[in-house]
């Protein structure tokens, strides 16, 4: 990412923080009341004040320790489940009305059942947040592995490649673009539900500790605790989209520089292993795998067209 995009989030954010302090600052009360939300200056004290604090950390640790641990489950059980549903039938009839049926109830609604199931607060916070971001894996993964073309798995089968080859050596990696688009919404739904459960029936927790705040009417507290959810759901928001963009580096690179007009030329650049990327102008491979090539004697090479 260029210097220039930096500087315009930064002042997007910025002229965010501005709005806010003013409106507060100048206790505006047209149609939505701004005279008892909190200025910038006072939530920015209350969070230096908190983060001093070990209750704080605690609270911290206690919310990542159930995000990751249900998002774990939630991804190694969406991409296993979704992709025996898109290549068998026996378990698309089996489990895929069973499915369907529960995907539409919210997380936060199983809260009850969580509670009846689960012997401490902790396992059933730990199950909702794995049920939230479940499905959005379940269902990305089942629609990417389904789209594959089968012409890869002939090839493989072709060259003397059973099931396991096909399914780590073309299912899976086909499917990946597909399965972290889930992961990436599926860490999404995952911070909403925590923070939800921990209100409900957390003794610890971002989510608890903003509640808390509330109860004793501490906006400035109130404010700190959303303003923590935010930072952290766009860190394991950003960790999962560059892991993706890691495993998934054999893609053809996309240019930044912005759209192509109308009728321009386009190019492609390659990714391969090991190699640096190479770029090719579609006329140009086009004329260089069908034109002649220097050296050639009364036996020409095989050419083939390359098609951009």
């Amino acid at each position: 990412m260029t210097g220039g995009r930096w500087l315009l989030r930064a002042a997007s954010l910025g002229a965010a923080l501005l709005l806010w302090q003013g409106l507060t600052s100048l206790d505006v009360n047209l149609w939505l009341r701004f005279e008892q939300f909190p200025t910038v200056g006072e939530v920015a004290g209350a969070f230096a004040e908190r983060a001093g604090t070990g209750p704080f950390w605690q609270d911290l640790a206690s919310s990542l320790r159930r995000i990751v641990t249900g998002f774990a489950l939630a991804a190694v059980l969406g991409v296993a489940v979704g992709t025996a549903i898109a290549r068998s039938r026996i378990a698309a009839d089996v489990l895929g009305p069973l499915l369907e049926v529960l995907r539409p109830v919210p997380a936060i609604a199983l809260v009850p059942v969580a509670i009846l199931l689960f012997p401490s607060n902790e396992q059933g916070i730990v199950f909702i947040t794995c049920t939230a971001a479940f499905f959005p894996v379940l269902v990305s993964t089942r629609h990417a592995v389904g789209a594959l073309t089968p012409v890869w798995e002939e090839a493989v089968l072709t060259m003397g490649g059973g099931r396991a080859r096909i399914l780590f050596s073309v299912v899976l990696p086909g499917a990946l673009p597909g399965i972290f688009g889930g992961l990436s919404v599926g860490i999404g739904v995952a911070w909403i539900c925590v923070i939800s459960a921990e209100m409900i029936s957390g003794e610890y927790g971002v989510g608890y500790r903003t509640w808390q705040d509330y109860t004793v009417i501490d906006y400035p507290g109130v404010f700190v605790g959303m303003v923590t959810i935010g930072a952290l759901g766009w860190l394991t928001s950003t960790a999962v989209e560059r892991a993706g963009r890691r495993l998934t580096r054999w893609l053809p690179a996309r240019d930044s520089s912005g759209p192509v007009p109308a009728g321009a030329a386009r190019t492609r650049t390659w990714r391969v292993p090991g190699r640096s990327p190479r770029t090719a102008h579609p006329a140009a491979a086009r004329a260089g795998a069908t034109g002649p090539r220097s050296g050639s004697g009364p036996f020409p090479e095989q050419t083939r067209e390359v098609t951009p």
